[in-house]
């Protein structure tokens, strides 16, 4: 999507942001979704947590992420471990 501002980089590290969602074992499934789609029109972040076992490694945890991003038409701030931070201009 679009280029982040270093003031949203700012925020979404900061630790007072708190986990919103949870992807659990039944993975990426439509209502969460929809979900993250109505948070993100009512605030610019929204901060998630893949439960452990959901994904394998890294690379299908980065996956993962990039799926939520493209299918809520927003951009992947960061993430780290298990935690992903999502913003929509």
């Amino acid at each position: 999507m679009t280029s982040v501002p270093n003031h949203i980089k700012r925020m979404a590290n900061d630790r007072a942001l708190i986990v919103s969602a949870r992807v659990g074992r039944n993975g990426l499934t439509t209502a969460i979704v929809e979900e993250l789609i109505d948070q993100l029109n009512n605030r610019s972040l929204v901060k998630i947590k893949a439960n452990k076992g959901v994904v394998e490694n890294t690379a299908e945890r980065s996956k993962l992420f990039s799926e939520i991003a493209k299918l809520t038409e927003s951009s992947l701030v960061f993430h780290r471990g298990n935690v992903a931070v999502f913003w929509k201009p």
